[in-house]
C-alpha cells in the first residue's frame, strides 16, 4: 500500500473509532439517563451497533472497517490483515477513541450541574453495572470478543453474501451489548474503553487493563477458531 493510501486508511480508522465512540458512548452519557428520554439499555446497545454498521458502510471500502484494536489483531492472526499494518491502525484507533471521549466530555460538562457518573466506563467488581466480579468480566469480555470476530470473518468470508456484511456485523455488536452491558458495561474494544477511561473516574484507568487483555485474547481465541475450523479455499 502507498503512503497516499496508507493515509486514508488510517484516517478512515480514526474517524470510524471516533464515531463508535460518540455515537455509543454518547448515547449512554448524554441520552440514556433523561427520565423522559431515557433510552436504557437497549438505546445504548443499539447506538453502538449503529455506529459499527454506519461505519462500515461508508468507511470500510477505505480501511476496511475495524474500528477496534481487538479486531485490527483478530484479523492479523486469521490471516486476512497484514501484521506490519496493524501498528499504525491500532494507533489511529486509540486517537481516535480519546478525540472522541474529549469531544463527548465537552459536551456533557455543557450543561449546568451536569453529573457524568460512570462516563460510560467500563468496570468490574464493584465498577460493574451488575456489581460481576473480575473473573466474571473477564471470561465475559473474552467470550463476546471471541464470537465477535468469528461473525466478522464469517460475514466478510469471500462466500458470504455480498454486502451484508455490515449488517450483520452491527447487529451482532447491538447483540453484544444487550448481553453484557450489565456484566462489564460492555467493551470488546480496547480503543473504546480508553477513550471515555481517560475523561472518567479514577478506577476507568486503574482497571483498562483488563479491558485491553480480555477483548485481545478474545479475538485472538476466535481468529483461530475461524481459521482452524470454520474456514475453507474460499475466504
Amino acid at each position: 500500500m502507498n503512503e497516499h493510501n496508507t493515509f486514508k486508511a488510517w484516517a478512515a480508522e480514526f474517524v470510524g473509532t471516533f464515531w463508535l465512540v460518540l455515537g455509543g458512548c454518547g448515547s449512554a452519557v448524554l441520552a440514556a439517563g433523561f427520565p423522559e428520554l431515557g433510552i436504557g439499555f437497549a438505546g445504548v446497545a443499539l447506538a453502538f451497533g449503529l455506529t459499527v454498521l454506519t461505519g462500515a458502510y461508508a468507511l470500510g471500502p477505505v480501511s476496511g472497517g475495524h474500528f477496534n484494536p481487538a479486531v485490527t489483531l483478530g484479523l492479523v492472526v486469521a490471516g486476512r490483515f497484514p501484521a506490519a499494518r496493524a501498528p499504525g491502525y491500532v494507533g489511529v484507533q486509540v486517537l481516535g477513541a480519546i478525540a472522541a471521549g474529549a469531544v463527548l466530555y465537552a459536551i456533557a460538562t455543557g450543561r449546568p450541574g451536569a453529573q457524568l457518573g460512570g462516563f460510560a466506563t467500563n468496570g468490574y467488581g464493584e465498577h460493574s453495572p451488575g456489581g460481576y466480579a473480575m473473573g466474571a468480566a473477564f471470561l465475559c469480555e473474552v467470550v463476546m470478543t471471541a464470537l465477535f470476530l468469528v461473525v466478522i470473518l464469517g460475514a466478510t468470508a469471500r462466500r458470504a453474501a455480498a454486502g451484508f456484511g455490515g449488517l450483520a456485523i452491527g447487529l451482532c455488536l447491538t447483540l453484544i451489548h444487550l448481553v453484557s452491558i450489565p456484566v462489564t458495561n460492555t467493551s470488546v474494544n480496547p480503543a473504546r474503553s480508553t477513550g471515555v477511561a481517560l475523561f472518567g473516574p479514577g478506577h476507568a484507568v486503574d482497571q483498562l487493563w483488563l479491558f485491553w487483555a480480555a477483548p485481545i485474547a478474545g479475538a485472538v481465541v476466535g481468529a483461530l477458531l475461524w481459521r482452524l475450523l470454520l474456514a475453507d479455499g474460499r475466504d
